[in-house]
């Protein structure tokens, strides 16, 4: 069993309040989970409304399968015209 795991640290230069980020990162989350079916959450930066940081797992029996799922993924939300990338780290184990 290999698990995957990836950190997105976020900048989300249209929000103005912690309300507009949540309706972001919701719809952002939602369509990830959906598309790659994995899991997402909002790890970091819950406090400050243009900072966000998510991590985003995957449990598969592949190494290569679970890069690929990731890589899509963290491609993915970098075309998202909401958020710039800022920073993203992956590791497995």
């Amino acid at each position: 069993m290999v698990v995957g795991v990836c950190v997105v640290e976020l900048h989300l230069p249209g929000c103005r309040s912690l309300k507009e980020k949540r309706q972001a990162l919701t719809s952002l989350t939602e369509r990830l989970r959906a598309r790659f079916n994995v899991a997402v959450a909002e790890i970091g930066a819950q406090d400050l409304w243009q900072r966000a940081q998510l991590g985003i797992c995957t449990v598969a029996n592949s190494d290569r399968f679970v890069d690929e799922v990731l890589a899509k993924a963290a491609r993915w939300v970098e075309g998202d015209a909401r958020v710039v990338v800022e920073r993203i780290t992956m590791e497995k184990r």
